[in-house]
């Protein structure tokens, strides 16, 4: 359906709001539980909420644990041949086209902060300067779905030493032109394959695949790959993300 053919929004009460997020995040967490996890709630009240969800977060961030121990930096993800790639690549975001943000291409600058040397915003001109690489691989979406296109941009390896970045820190976060954000641990950001993608299909990013600048991370799942990157920066604290901070493992590696 359309954006201009969706019916009339259920207007919520705050507190219906909060509580329906609350069920929603809950029942993803528990989606993701092996039995033996589900068996550390047997002593718990399922309707509980304070107790389970504490029991849910801990088990979704030793979840984030083990996959960093099976991680390797040096393992590539399956590549494909141009006949392979689906047509189209479907778009993806958490609002429709009619919303995809509008971004001023003749004084767009990406901002560097955080654990790094050099603070200097960066031109797409800049960026372009560097070291470009260029892959086609899969996109593992959550909803189930997946999708193989062409990526070309910077290995943000290459961009993160040219920063000066502290790669013995934690986390790489990004944030976007629309709203969005999420992070990466640091060796799936040094990964080889981990791009800061300026085009798809050998052209510059369209708007609707995350112009002017996107993250592509073929180890990782689908929202593991912010587009309209405005910031990028280093830091030892967890920065988060849109959906991992309602519930999604954050690691996500596939």
């Amino acid at each position: 359906m359309s954006a201009s053919k969706k019916g009339p929004r259920i207007q919520l009460e705050p507190a219906q709001r909060l509580q329906l997020e609350n069920i929603q995040r809950r029942n993803f967490l528990r989606g993701g539980l092996t039995v033996g996890a589900m068996a550390m709630l047997s002593g718990c009240n399922l309707q509980d909420g304070d107790q389970v969800d504490r029991v849910l977060w801990a088990m979704s961030r030793w979840n984030d644990r083990v996959q960093a121990w099976l991680f390797s930096g040096q393992r590539l993800a399956p590549t494909f041949s141009k006949a392979q790639m689906t047509q189209p690549f479907p778009f993806n975001a958490y609002y429709g086209q009619d919303d995809i943000p509008e971004v001023d291409l003749s004084d767009y600058a990406l901002s560097v902060s955080g654990r790094v040397r050099d603070k200097s915003p960066w031109t797409l001109d800049g960026l372009r300067k560097l070291p470009q690489r260029t892959d086609i691989t899969r996109l593992v979406c959550v909803e189930g779905w997946s999708a193989i296109g062409q990526w070309g941009g910077v290995p943000l390896r290459i961009f993160l030493e040219h920063i000066g970045a502290d790669t013995t820190a934690k986390y790489v976060g990004f944030k976007c032109a629309d709203r969005y954000y999420s992070s990466l641990d640091m060796a799936t950001a040094l990964h080889p394959q981990t791009l800061l993608a300026l085009d798809y299909g050998e052209v510059a990013l369209p708007p609707k695949y995350g112009y002017p600048l996107r993250l592509r991370v073929p180890t990782k799942l689908g929202f593991k790959n912010p587009k309209h990157i405005v910031e990028i920066y280093v830091s030892n604290d967890n920065p988060g993300g849109y959906w991992e901070d309602q519930g999604y493992n954050w690691f996500s590696g596939i």
